[in-house]
């Protein structure tokens, strides 16, 4: 990366991350509202704010595919998720801006949460923002991928590989963490961080790429719904 651009870089670092604050403060406040109506780890309470079932989504319950991303399950559940929201956050919002930052997050959450509904455990409860945190670490995957002429990119795509892949495998360990909600963020983190793309500062990604992008996501989130629909109708 040149000094014109590291220099652009580190300047769009410092620009206020208003929609990481946000997104940041919602999430507290959800959790705070856990705590007042009856506990976080209390699944009457957790039902009643929107937690992620997949039964209800089943029966039109559609916005707890939105609701469960500002839900959690215990403090260390929610300092965990509020600390990675933090630090990635802030760089996905210095890197593609304010409104890509949201679309990001709120795509990731919801495309890995219908991922949770298609394959997920029929009779759990899920909540948590780590579906839209893989999304954002799928999207500097994306990065590496569809910039290769930045070393930055390069480097904070592997580091992010590295960090996915040590996840799911500790994923498999263990049975109360839904890794096909955490699949799915990443890999329509990527998809949307391709349909979008950065600012034109760092050149122009191909329409067709692009498009492509944009097709395989609608693809994607459709069949995944289908699928959902069709295990519960069964």
């Amino acid at each position: 990366m040149n000094n014109s651009r590291i220099r652009w870089y580190m300047t769009r670092l410092k620009l206020m991350p208003f929609v990481t604050y946000g997104l940041l403060i919602a999430t507290v406040l959800m959790y705070l509202a856990e705590i007042l109506l009856g506990g976080s780890d209390n699944s009457a309470v957790l039902l009643q704010v929107g937690a992620n079932v997949g039964q209800l989504v089943a029966q039109g319950e559609w916005w707890r595919l939105i609701t469960a991303m500002f839900i959690h399950i215990g403090l260390l559940h929610i300092a965990t998720n509020g600390v990675m929201i933090y630090a990635v956050g802030t760089q996905i919002e210095g890197l593609f801006g304010h409104w890509r930052m949201l679309v990001i997050y709120f795509v990731s959450g919801i495309v890995g949460n219908l991922t949770s509904f298609a394959f997920g455990s029929m009779n759990s409860i899920s909540a948590g923002a780590s579906t839209a945190l893989f999304g954002l670490f799928g999207a500097f995957l994306f990065l590496g991928v569809g910039y290769r002429q930045e070393p930055y990119f390069q480097m904070a795509a592997r580091q992010f590989l590295t960090l996915i892949l040590i996840n799911l495998v500790l994923d498999l360990f263990m049975p109360s963490i839904d890794i096909f909600g955490h699949i799915g963020g990443a890999l329509s983190g990527f998809l949307i961080a391709m349909v979008l793309a950065l600012p034109a500062r760092f050149g122009k990604l191909p329409v067709w790429q692009r498009i492509a992008g944009t097709v395989v996501l609608l693809a994607v989130a459709g069949v995944l719904g289908y699928l959902g629909m069709v295990r519960y109708a069964g």
